[in-house]
């Protein structure tokens, strides 16, 4: 999955991961393309909330691509003691 927020800026980019990983199965794995420099701060923020992680960062170009995993359980399995 690729989310493409290039030439939008904080909190655009962030607000379009978050929407496009809401019914993403766990352990899914997405692509934010973001020309914001502010992503390399929000994204892994953003993944920590959600329970996820950042696999990889990689600027070329202006375009930061952050590649993310959601976690791989679902919230629904979290077990409660």
């Amino acid at each position: 999955m690729i989310v493409d927020a290039r030439g939008h800026r904080c909190p655009v980019p962030s607000l379009r991961l978050r929407k496009a990983l809401e019914a993403a199965a766990p352990g899914t794995r997405a692509t934010l393309l973001a020309t914001d420099p502010m992503a390399r701060i929000d994204v892994p923020f953003l993944m920590s909330e959600l329970g996820g992680r950042v696999v990889e960062t990689t600027e070329a170009g202006g375009v930061l691509t952050l590649t993310v995993e959601t976690s791989t359980v679902a919230t629904g399995d979290v077990p409660t003691g």
